[in-house]
């Protein structure tokens, strides 16, 4: 008996109450893998520039920092699309600090592709917010990073997708509840559109809203199940840290 309540202990501990889940699942005859964060347990971030203004662009430079501080990453993602000095193409704000202005308007490309939206990390919470709602109700972020197009809006997918597309692509990107409780970061493990994309946060993770963060360049930092993709650099990354033991 004792013995078995010093196991149950051990596990207890080994596995505190919030710790972010990554795991990797299928739906409808494509992979995923996904990492599933509460905003109210766990310290979730942006990154851009380290200490001396100069980008980070990598998982391990993310690391590096923290290091310095007695902190560490348990789980990273690229979290926006950039322009070629890596800086964000719309909205960025960290700690609180508007470092990009949001963009309003449409465009080329997939960030162009309206409605688009913001990722509000907030003290409790994190939510996907459609740009011109965001605009709107002014929340006031920690952390902020604006991307597109929106995959989900209000549990519906976004007018745009075409069921019978042809374009497929590795994609990544979030999906968080109404409550903003549940983040769940996504990231396909082979070429999909973005009505299955789509499809995915809606009807298999039922979100209600979902944004796309980007395609072909998307990476992963999941120690947990021994994933650290590498790559070129990248803009904005999103984490969650703790505290380095």
């Amino acid at each position: 008996m004792i013995r078995a309540a010093l196991i149950l202990l051990g596990l207890t501990l080994a596995s505190p109450a919030g710790a972010v889940e990554c795991r990797d699942t299928e739906f409808e005859g494509n992979r995923y893998t996904l990492c599933e964060v509460d905003p109210a347990q766990e310290d979730l971030r942006l990154f851009l520039k380290d200490d001396q203004g100069q980008g980070l662009g990598q998982f391990g430079a993310v690391n590096a920092m923290l290091a310095t501080r007695g902190e560490r990453l348990v789980f990273a993602m690229n979290a926006g699309m950039y322009h070629q000095d890596r800086s964000p193409v719309g909205l960025y704000v960290e700690r609180g600090e508007e470092l990009k202005q949001v963009v309003p308007n449409a465009g080329p490309g997939n960030f162009g592709l309206l409605p688009n939206g913001v990722f509000c990390i907030r003290p409790g919470r994190a939510d996907v917010i459609e740009t011109l709602r965001y605009i709107a109700e002014k929340p006031s972020c920690t952390y902020a990073t604006q991307s597109g197009p929106m995959l989900v809006i209000e549990g519906a997918l976004h007018p745009r997708f075409l069921p019978d597309s042809s374009s497929r692509y590795i994609r990544n990107g979030v999906g968080t509840s109404a409550e903003g409780t549940r983040a769940v970061f996504a990231l396909s493990r082979n070429a999909v559109t973005f009505h299955e994309f789509g499809r995915f946060f809606r009807d298999e993770l039922n979100l209600p809203q979902a944004l796309y963060f980007d395609g072909n360049i998307s990476r992963l930092y999941a120690p947990q199940i021994d994933r650290d993709d590498p790559g070129f650099a990248l803009g904005p990354i999103v984490g969650v840290v703790e505290t380095a033991e």
